[in-house]
């Protein structure tokens, strides 16, 4: 994740931004994780959601209208937004 320099920190000596990156929950929410990124750094956080649920156990949902970065899920789903009015 990019933090090894921070090892030895706490938590409160981490930005919000750098305390998500180590953070261990059960369920990651990823909101268009690979968007404006260039296709190799999107390979490397799709390779690292992945690794995260298959090595850690963790579900992850992820949103996006990529379907590079949707190739990656074991199920895929579509919504679809009707208006009424």
């Amino acid at each position: 994740m990019g933090l090894g320099n921070r090892l030895n920190s706490r938590p409160d000596q981490l930005s919000g931004g750098q305390q998500q990156r180590v953070a261990d929950p059960r369920l990651i929410l990823a909101d268009e994780p690979t968007g404006n990124l260039d296709s190799k750094a999107s390979d490397e956080i799709e390779g690292l959601l992945r690794q995260i649920s298959n090595e850690w156990g963790r579900a992850v949902v992820m949103v996006t209208h990529d379907p590079r970065s949707a190739a990656y899920a074991d199920r895929i789903l579509f919504l679809r937004w009707r208006h009424r009015g």
